[in-house]
C-alpha cells in the first residue's frame, strides 16, 4: 500500500513541474557552453604557463 502511494505522489508532483520553454533552453544551453569553453581555455592557459614556469626552473 505504501509503495503504491509513493507513486501516486510521484505522478503528482511530476505533473506541478514547470518545465522551460524551447527559447529558454536555448538560452540556458549557449550560456554553458560558452561558460565550458571559457574554463576550458582558461585552464589551458593556466596549464601552459605552470609548464613554462616548471620548464624554466628546472
Amino acid at each position: 500500500m505504501k509503495i503504491g502511494a509513493f507513486f501516486r505522489g510521484v505522478k503528482k508532483e511530476g505533473k506541478m513541474v514547470r518545465w522551460p520553454k524551447g527559447k529558454d533552453m536555448l538560452k540556458y544551453s549557449s550560456v554553458v557552453l560558452a561558460m565550458m569553453v571559457f574554463f576550458g581555455l582558461y585552464f589551458y592557459v593556466l596549464d601552459l604557463l605552470f609548464t613554462f614556469v616548471k620548464g624554466i626552473i628546472k
